[in-house]
């Protein structure tokens, strides 16, 4: 099995991403910079990023090597704290406090800091979620998080105290001392670029190095809090920010934080602005670098690579030095079993050749279906590997697990299709007719009537190549494989774990609209033709499950409903075959008017009408109508 976490080590060839962030950060003519390393979910930022630390400290200790201080940061690790700006500034300033090298130097500096990022904090969270705990704190014994409160509250008579802290005037009360102490005591926040860019001068450091990853993992808050906490150090000389995210789950967050829906469909045109999130973002990042999604090559070479880091174990790195020196000299073939001969022992060839081969055969379509996408590779190699287990476990003779691995690339990528042929194959003794006459048709290329006779979803490029990928599956005795694999045949492979956050963000948009206009907008800027087929798939997948769960919710009916007024492939039979499994009697019947009014939109909604139960209310109210 292999672990689910970022590594410095290189098994994708993004040596050569990591060294171009390097470069720009290394251009003192470029500083200050933020640079956004942006990708899908999975796509291998947290490795890219790990690199450049790597790179950067060399054999540096403490994060400090050859004049530059490197801190890094998991954004999603404040996501529990009360204000995660002020928790990503405390961890930067106490990083340089705590250093064995520089916290001597700068130890009044930190201090001034500090104090500046707790006002910042009370300002930010308001004073019933700090000052007046502290104020209580302070009654009880307890200590303030205010250090200026406690000489005021000195002052004061504990019995008046405590009633200036009750009810409403607790509020002017309190704003009323930081009034009078904000110039004396603190350090305001308009001061502590100023503040912080003294501190770097004295700590002689020649640059500043700030990593931040994961930021797409944190609620929209937390993100913009992050973000917020980064444009405090915009312009300070001698610092670069390093930001891993996928700009999806950014823009989204920054959407809500400044309602940008109300503002970029304002029934007052002049008053539109449908360039909020990109100028605040373009602000922000200087340097926006997209990471390429693998090629069918880069793919074959990291399943191989996965399968020799798992079989040789501390022999891997010779593997791995073999790799990084054919990259120098060719950066685009495959690094394969050929490659690795003259380093292998003949029992290490042995173990690898089996699964190794099986795979790269299956490269181009688990390209295809997973995307090309890191972390969903080594999640299905993970699987693949567990139900190769249980084969051997449950004793199955004649098993072969490359149809296994075909099989899967179809579960991952489309959990539809992959059920349909569980349902075919269930009626027909493991061998279905169906899959006969589609091998045929594919063969053929007779698409036209592949879509005809079937559905447009088994017409998809994706698809097509998919069935004419060997194995093939004619005579395909499919039971003891989908016996294999029954335990996803009630739920996704994917499962919440697999689920990008981005795919999980649009579900969140369709289910909860702030409005039909919203919905609308989510339709057709954020999906119709703007999502890959796997994420697509994906998001109707979850749209099924969620109605299948709660078929009188009419939030989930009129998401269906906007993606059919849409034209959105194969919405229509989705939502056919959820009506099919679902208590028709819990559809509201009051959604015949939705499905009346996108008519116009697209007129086979009407091929629907006829598929409710007719004892349903539903059923009536629509075809009551004509």
């Amino acid at each position: 099995m292999w672990a689910d976490n970022e590594t410095s080590d290189d098994l994708l060839g993004f040596k050569i991403h990591a060294d171009l962030i390097v470069d720009v950060i290394n251009d003192n003519d470029v500083l200050p910079v933020t640079i956004g390393v942006f990708g899908d979910w999975g796509s291998g930022k947290s490795s890219i990023l790990k690199i450049v630390e790597k790179e950067l400290i060399g054999d540096g200790e403490d994060g400090f090597n050859d004049g530059t201080l490197v801190l890094y940061f998991n954004g999603w690790v404040f996501e529990g704290y009360d204000d995660a700006k002020a928790a990503l500034l405390e961890s930067i300033i106490e990083k340089f406090a705590k250093h064995k090298n520089i916290g001597s130097k700068v130890k009044d500096e930190t201090i001034k800091l500090l104090k500046s990022v707790k006002w910042m904090r009370l300002m930010g969270l308001g004073f019933k979620k700090i000052a007046i705990p502290a104020a209580t704190a302070y009654l009880t014994g307890g200590v303030s998080l205010i250090p200026y409160l406690l000489n005021e509250f000195s002052q004061i008579e504990p019995t008046e105290l405590a009633n200036k802290l009750k009810g409403d005037e607790a509020e002017n009360f309190l704003s009323s001392i930081i009034k009078k102490n904000e110039d004396d005591e603190i350090t305001m926040v308009r001061e502590f670029r100023d503040d912080f860019k003294k501190m770097l001068d004295k700590s002689k450091i020649e640059k500043l190095v700030v990593i931040i990853d994961d930021l797409d993992r944190c609620t929209p808050d937390r993100l913009i809090e992050n973000l917020e906490a980064i444009k405090l150090f915009l312009n300070v000389d001698k610092t670069a920010f390093v930001i891993g995210a996928d700009p999806r789950i950014v823009r989204h967050a920054i959407e809500l934080r400044y309602k940008t829906d109300g503002i970029e469909n304002s029934p007052d045109i002049e008053s539109r602005n449908e360039r909020i999130v990109s100028d605040y973002l373009e602000k922000l990042i200087q340097v926006p670098y997209y990471l390429p999604k693998l090629t069918d090559n880069e793919v074959e070479t990291y399943l191989s690579l996965l399968f020799c880091q798992k079989e040789l174990g501390s022999d891997f790195n010779k593997v791995l030095d073999a790799f990084y020196l054919s990259r120098e000299n060719n950066r685009y073939g495959v690094f394969g079993l050929g490659d690795m001969e003259s380093i292998l022992e003949p029992n290490e060839k042995d173990k690898l050749t089996k699964s190794v081969s099986i795979i790269a055969s299956l490269a181009p379509i688990i390209t295809e279906g997973l995307k090309g996408n890191p972390r969903q590779i080594k999640r299905f190699l993970n699987t693949y590997s567990l139900r190769d287990r249980l084969v051997r476990v449950a004793k199955i003779s004649d098993f072969k697990m490359d149809i296994l691995a075909k099989l899967m690339v179809l579960e991952y990528s489309s959990q539809s299709l992959f059920r349909q042929i569980y349902e075919w194959q269930s009626s027909q003794k493991g061998e279905p007719a169906e899959i006969i006459d589609l091998e045929v048709l594919v063969s053929e290329n007779k698409v036209k009537e592949i879509k005809d006779e079937y559905t447009s979803a088994w017409g998809t490029d994706k698809v097509l190549r998919w069935l004419n990928s060997e194995p093939k599956l004619t005579n395909v005795d499919l039971r003891d494989y989908y016996w294999i694999t029954r335990d996803q045949l009630t739920t996704s492979i994917s499962g919440s774990s697999l689920i990008s956050p981005h795919i999980r963000s649009l579900i969140k948009k369709l289910m909860e609209p702030v409005s039909g206009t919203a919905l609308t907008r989510t339709v057709t800027n954020e999906i119709k033709d703007k999502l890959s087929e796997g994420d697509y798939e994906t998001l109707i997948s979850l749209l099924e499950k969620e109605l299948t769960k709660a078929p009188e919710k009419t939030e989930i009916h009129q998401a269906f409903i906007e993606l059919i007024a849409g034209n959105c492939p194969n919405i229509i039979e989705a939502y056919k075959r959820t009506i099919k499994k679902v208590d028709n009697n819990k559809i509201p019947f009051n959604l015949h008017n939705d499905y009346k009014l996108v008519e116009s939109r697209n007129p086979e909604i009407k091929t629907l009408y006829k598929i409710f139960t007719k004892e349903s209310q539903i059923y009536k109210a629509i075809n009551n109508d004509k």
